[in-house]
C-alpha cells in the first residue's frame, strides 16, 4: 500500500496461447502430430472463440485492462487449450495411456510459452506451471525446469478424481513432488474445478457438477493433512484457489474434531474411533488447524461480503484476493466496485494484506518495485472504504450476487 492507494495483486488470473502459437514451443518430434490434431480440433469453449479471447495472450491489452481495473500484478493460471488436450487442462478428463505422452508434451509447451509471456512484464506475472501426476519423476523434473525458467507462481496440482486411476493425494507416492516443491520454495496450487470426475452433459449432470466441484477441490486439503505431507516436508505450502473461503473455518473445525476422535494418546481419553487412527498422530505431527496455520493459504478470488467477517478465523495472513481475469465470472472491469462491496469498513491495513501483501509474500512479488505503478493506478484507500450503493448493471461476477451461501464443506 502506498500513502493513499492499495497495491492490488490478483492471485487468480488465467492465460494461455492461441492454439497454433503453441507449435514453436513443442519439441520438434511432435510437430507433425500437432499439425494433424490442430487441423481437426474444434474448440468447445465460446469464450475462446469470441473477439475478447486475445485477453489470454495479448500482453499489451491485458496489462492495460488490468491497470484500468486497479491491478498491478497477477498470478497466472492456465486457460486456453494446450496441445493434444480435448478441453482446457483444468477441466480435461484423465488421459489414456496412449494420450499420456502427448499431453505431457502439450503441458511442457504451455509452460515454455508461459515463461516467455511472464518475461514480457517483468515482476508483474507469477506463472503457474502445469504437470501431470501419472509420472512423478517427470513431474519433479518439470518443477525444477520451470522454476529455473522463471515461473514463480509455483505448480498447479491436478486432482485425482474417482476413475482417474491415480493414487489418492494422501499417498506417499507423491513424496518426491512434495520434496522438490519444499526444497525450491515452490507453492503447490490446487485450483477449483480441477478435481471433479466426469458426470456427463445432461442438465442434471451440469447442475450436480456446479454443486460438487468445490468439494472435490477441497479434498486436497484433508488428503495432504492426514497423509502427513506437511510433517515430512516442513517447507511445503499449499494454496487453494477459486474455491471460495467461507467454508474454511467450518472444515477446519470438522477436521480437528475427527483428528481428536481418531488420535489416541496418554493425554486423551479413549474414543470409539481411535482404532481407525492408529499411527495418525505420528504421521501428521500437528492438528489440522495447526497445519493450516503453518502451511496453507487461500486464493480467495472475489471475496463476497458474507466471507469477509470470517477473515480472522481463516487467518488474515492467509487470504489473497483475485479477479479471475479474463473470465466472465471474474470482477473485470468492475474490480473496484467488487472491492468496495466486500471491504468497505475493513481496516486499511487488513485490506492491504488481502489485496496484495499476502500474495507478494507467497509468490515473491517485489512490493517496492510495484509501488510506483500502484501509486498511479491502484484503487484509492478512501474509495474502497466507501460502501457500494449500486451494483454495476452489466456486472456478471458472483461477487455481486445478492446474499451468499456459506458452504459447509
Amino acid at each position: 500500500m502506498t500513502d493513499d492507494r492499495y497495491t492490488v495483486i490478483s492471485a487468480d488470473c488465467h492465460a494461455g496461447a492461441d492454439l497454433l502459437d503453441y507449435r514453436p514451443y513443442l519439441e520438434s518430434g511432435y510437430h507433425e502430430d500437432f499439425d494433424a490434431w490442430a487441423a481437426a480440433y474444434v474448440n468447445p469453449h465460446e469464450d475462446l472463440l469470441a473477439d475478447t479471447a486475445d485477453r489470454n495472450w495479448n500482453s499489451a491489452r491485458r496489462l492495460a485492462e488490468l491497470e484500468a481495473d486497479g491491478i498491478v500484478a497477477e498470478v497466472v493460471f492456465p486457460n486456453t487449450i494446450p496441445p493434444f488436450f480435448p478441453s482446457a487442462s483444468l477441466m480435461a478428463p484423465a488421459p489414456t495411456r496412449t494420450e499420456f505422452e502427448q499431453r505431457w508434451a502439450g503441458l511442457r509447451a504451455h509452460n515454455r510459452w508461459l515463461a516467455d509471456f511472464c518475461a514480457e512484464a517483468p515482476g508483474r506475472r507469477a506463472g503457474v506451471a502445469q504437470i501431470l501426476l501419472h509420472d512423478v519423476d517427470e513431474a519433479v523434473r518439470e518443477v525444477r525446469r520451470t522454476r529455473e525458467a522463471g515461473l514463480t507462481g509455483g505448480v498447479m496440482l491436478p486432482g485425482t478424481p474417482p476413475g482417474s486411476g491415480l493414487p489418492e493425494l494422501h499417498s506417499g507416492a507423491y513424496d518426491p513432488l512434495w520434496a522438490v516443491c519444499a526444497e525450491l520454495d515452490v507453492p503447490v496450487n490446487h485450483h477449483g474445478g480441477s478435481a471433479s470426475p466426469p458426470l456427463g452433459d445432461e442438465p442434471a449432470a451440469r447442475a450436480v457438477f456446479m454443486v460438487e466441484t468445490t468439494w472435490f477441490s477441497h479434498r486436497a486439503l484433508w488428503h495432504l493433512i492426514f497423509g502427513g505431507a506437511f510433517r515430512r516436508h516442513p517447507g511445503l505450502r499449499l494454496v487453494l484457489t477459486e474455491q471460495g473461503s467461507g467454508w474454511i473455518p467450518g472444515v477446519l473445525d470438522m477436521l480437528d474434531y475427527y483428528h481428536g476422535r481418531l488420535v489416541a494418546s496418554a493425554s486423551r481419553a479413549a474414543t470409539a474411533e481411535a482404532k481407525f487412527g492408529v499411527g495418525l498422530d505420528e504421521a501428521m505431527g500437528d492438528s489440522p488447524a495447526g497445519i493450516w496455520r503453518d502451511h496453507c493459504f487461500v486464493g480467495a478470488s472475489f471475496m463476497r461480503p458474507h466471507e469477509v467477517p470470517l477473515r480472522h478465523r481463516i487467518g488474515l495472513d492467509k487470504i489473497m484476493w483475485g479477479s479471475d481475469y479474463p473470465h466472465d465470472e471474474g470482477t473485470h472491469p468492475h474490480s473496484r466496485e467488487a472491492l468496495r462491496l466486500a471491504y468497505a469498513g475493513v481496516p486499511a491495513d487488513e485490506t492491504a494484506a488481502m489485496l496484495g501483501t499476502n500474495a507478494a509474500r507467497v509468490y515473491g512479488f517485489d512490493l517496492a518495485r510495484l509501488a510506483p505503478l500502484a501509486a498511479r493506478v491502484g484503487p484509492r484507500v478512501s474509495d474502497i472504504a466507501e460502501p457500494l450503493d449500486e451494483i454495476p448493471p452489466d456486472a456478471t461476477s458472483p461477487a455481486f450476487a445478492p446474499g451468499g451461501v456459506v458452504r459447509v464443506w
